[in-house]
């Protein structure tokens, strides 16, 4: 039995009444008038019972082994392989790992717009996952092509546990792969080493946070899937989790990048030069004034009710490119945010982790709780079929190598017919309004019946 999957299984929101209970259970006079120290004593440990409670319910804690990498095969992480049976290797991974944004359950934020909801535990997992895969984007759009984050590299703690240690390692791999890199800091060192990129990196970051004002945030999204029929504490699928952030996008101040979401599995190379702010001419023309950086998202169905097991080869050749932004889906009733593999394992990011909302208007605001340091994995045949694939493309040149390498690896796949597709011109459907074919099954069961559903969006 999978720990998470049980306690992530369509419960409602309650978990201040839940953990209400659980102290007063533990501790009968919580209600007496008492000194003062003895009152801050038991509201400290109502937040932590409450905090363990969430993470216990929502698959923040797990009754399994940390998982572990194999030093015997190499990882694949969003473009990057690795081979973990090299000290250097290994290092530029944990680095590069921990440097994703993580946006999980957040706790104590203020109430949602037409709710008292003022936590998302138990019902926001494919948001955050959206905006995880959103800020890597962003990343990808204004910070240095292998930037990562200063703070992962002094950490004395390694939490890769990997097997197979008696390989050696190989310093020539090692200072091959360094070369070329610029050299950075410490963060004890002084501020003028990192000031640039650690505002814009903190920056990044405080787009996210929750409160209204924050153009990614969960507020923001909430409020933009109401054109979807969607509210706060509803389940949100894949497919309107990518029209929720084109929205958000077109809606903010990063106006030197574009959202497109695909169409029925069809992406239209026209209407994506349109939307970048190019004329639909001479494809091979490398960037120019005027195109805009794109984010495409291209939300797919991978088999009826569970994954085609031919897909699994096309996965991969996805996560391997250098295009790609990871996969929001997960498993059934249980979003996540793909970001690699090794062997038959996917890598993820998971946001079903309660922790307190951090106040991202202060000066300073800590990081930590935005970066995650565990690898998590699952087998492929357990995703869910139902999934968005992003994918970055800088400049008009880009989108074009995109286009060949992402067609390239559609094809090489085992299925006969590619998950999705580019053409050339235009779509010309008169009708605005999209039909998204889409499955109740990685949020709670809000129903009896199994059925498609077509969600109008």
């Amino acid at each position: 039995m999978d720990v998470s999957d049980e306690f992530d299984s369509g419960m409602e929101p309650t978990d201040d009444l839940a953990s209400f209970e659980i102290v007063n259970l533990l501790d009968p006079s919580a209600d007496v008038d008492g000194h003062v120290q003895e009152s801050r004593d038991k509201a400290k440990l109502k937040t932590q019972l409450i905090s363990a409670w969430n993470n216990v319910r929502y698959g923040g804690w797990s009754l399994k082994g940390k998982p572990r990498l194999s030093k015997s095969s190499p990882v694949c992480l969003l473009g990057q392989s690795y081979q973990l049976s090299y000290s250097g290797e290994r290092e530029s991974f944990r680095r590069a790992f921990s440097s994703l944004l993580w946006m999980t359950y957040r706790r104590g934020f203020p109430p949602l717009d037409g709710s008292a909801l003022t936590s998302d535990a138990g019902w926001g997992c494919m948001l955050r996952s959206a905006q995880m895969l959103l800020a890597q984007g962003l990343m990808l759009h204004v910070m240095p092509a292998g930037w990562t984050w200063p703070a992962t590299h002094h950490q004395t703690k390694d939490d890769l546990e990997v097997l197979d240690t008696r390989l050696l390692d190989d310093p020539l791999r090692e200072s091959r792969r360094d070369s070329g890199k610029p050299r950075r800091c410490s963060l004890g060192t002084t501020i003028d080493c990192e000031t640039q990129e650690e505002r814009t990196h903190r920056r990044i970051v405080s787009w996210f946070g929750d409160l209204s004002s924050a153009p990614f945030g969960l507020h923001r999204l909430v409020e933009l899937g109401r054109a979807s029929g969607k509210r706060a504490g509803d389940w949100y699928g894949p497919a309107i989790a990518a029209h929720i952030l084109q929205k958000a996008v077109a809606a903010s101040e990063v106006s030197t990048l574009e959202v497109y979401v695909a169409q029925d599995c069809t992406v239209y190379i026209g209407d994506v030069i349109n939307l970048c702010g190019t004329s639909y001419t001479d494809l091979s023309a490398r960037c120019r004034s005027g195109w805009k950086s794109l984010v495409l998202l291209v939300p797919v169905c991978l088999g009826s009710e569970v994954l085609n097991p031919a897909y699994i080869r096309c996965v991969k050749r996805l996560l391997e490119l250098q295009c790609c932004m990871g996969i929001i889906g997960g498993k059934p009733k249980h979003s996540l945010f793909f970001v690699g593999f090794q062997d038959d394992q996917l890598i993820y990011l998971d946001p079903h982790y309660c922790q307190t909302t951090v106040d991202v208007q202060q000066d300073n605001f800590p990081l930590e709780s935005f970066h995650c340091k565990t690898v998590r994995k699952m087998p492929f045949n357990r995703m869910d079929p139902s999934c968005t694939v992003g994918f970055y493309a800088t400049s008009r040149g880009d989108f074009q190598t995109l286009c060949s390498d992402v067609t390239k690896a559609l094809t090489s796949s085992e299925e006969k017919y590619p998950i999705f597709t580019f053409v050339e011109g235009h779509n010309n459907a008169s009708d605005s309004v999209t039909h998204i074919k889409t499955r109740d099954r990685l949020g709670p069961i809000k129903e009896k019946s199994g059925l498609d559903e077509f969600v109008l969006l």
